[in-house]
């Protein structure tokens, strides 16, 4: 038994979407295969310090604020005394 291969024409349409699979294949294996690196700049974290700071004074004074409340309605205070100057 012999095989008979026929041959035939590929329309312009055809061979441009053959051509734009290709080329998105072409660019969205190397997409996939980067690496999900974290990119840390020191802008960044000098933004991150400067959150963490605006944060903690944030509490600092929301802790005051109801110190004030408690000695006000108790007359008691909830921190411990302050040192005495040397």
């Amino acid at each position: 038994m012999s095989k008979q291969f026929e041959t035939e024409m590929i329309s312009r349409r055809t061979m441009f979407s053959f051509l734009g699979l290709a080329a998105g294949a072409s660019i969205a294996v190397p997409l996939i295969s980067i690496s999900a690196a974290e990119a840390q700049t020191s802008g960044m974290k000098r933004r991150d310090d400067r959150r963490d700071n605006r944060q903690d004074r944030r509490t600092d004074r929301q802790t005051d604020r109801t110190d004030r409340r408690t000695e006000r309605k108790t007359g008691t205070t909830t921190t411990p005394a302050a040192k005495p100057a040397q």
